[in-house]
């Protein structure tokens, strides 16, 4: 079973991942052809950060 917190975590991050391209949708698109030029390397360790990231804030929230 969920928990009952999961669905609005999904839903708060759609939220926040919406931000960008609603209102710099320019700026979003320019990100996105930068990103994809970057080396699998330099996304990867970008992920790792993420997760750790989130994971201690998840973490520290709980």
């Amino acid at each position: 079973m969920m928990p009952d917190w999961i669905w609005p975590a999904f839903a708060m991050l759609l939220i926040v991942e919406g931000i960008g391209p609603l209102l710099f949708p320019n700026r979003w698109q320019a990100y996105l052809r930068k990103l994809a030029t970057e080396p699998a390397q330099n996304l990867r360790q970008l992920g790792l950060v993420l997760v750790l990231a989130g994971s201690c804030w998840l973490w520290w929230l709980t």
